[in-house]
């Protein structure tokens, strides 16, 4: 067994996708639509929208869909737990395009990395990096 997490958003599952496949997180490796394969669309407007989706990159599997029902994103986030400084600050850097920061990335009082934004699409994610940031001071002159 294991648990993934399912994104719904309303109509814009497609352009997500390729964000987060632009940001490198991985591939879209599985797509049904809507009116398709004899998936019956709710509406004319979600005809060829994304009924359900697989995506999946280097420890990354989630699912999507574009549901007309679908209630906004809240009380949940994808989080990233990482172990490569530069890794993280980069993949926030990218998600956070278009998006809000909301926590900036630093150290935190329990001594990782961390850092929390929600993208332009409405997802929340958070990042955890366990290794530690070794700071270099220089003595006072």
């Amino acid at each position: 067994m294991y648990l993934a997490n399912y994104l719904f958003f309303t109509t814009n599952c497609e352009p997500a996708l390729a964000f987060y496949t632009k940001c490198g997180l991985g591939t879209v490796v599985a797509i049904l639509r809507w009116g398709e394969n004899g998936m019956p669309a709710h509406t004319e407007a979600m005809l060829g929208k994304i009924m359900h989706a697989q995506f999946e990159g280097p420890g990354v599997r989630f699912f999507a869909s574009d549901n007309d029902d679908a209630e906004p994103m809240r009380g949940s986030a994808m989080i990233f737990q990482l172990e490569d400084h530069e890794q993280t600050k980069s993949l926030f850097i990218q998600l956070s395009d278009g998006g809000q920061i909301t926590t900036p990335l630093a150290v935190q009082p329990w001594g990782d990395y961390f850092g929390k934004l929600t993208d332009r699409f409405g997802v929340q994610w958070m990042f955890n990096c366990t290794s530690k940031v070794s700071f270099v001071t220089k003595p006072d002159a």
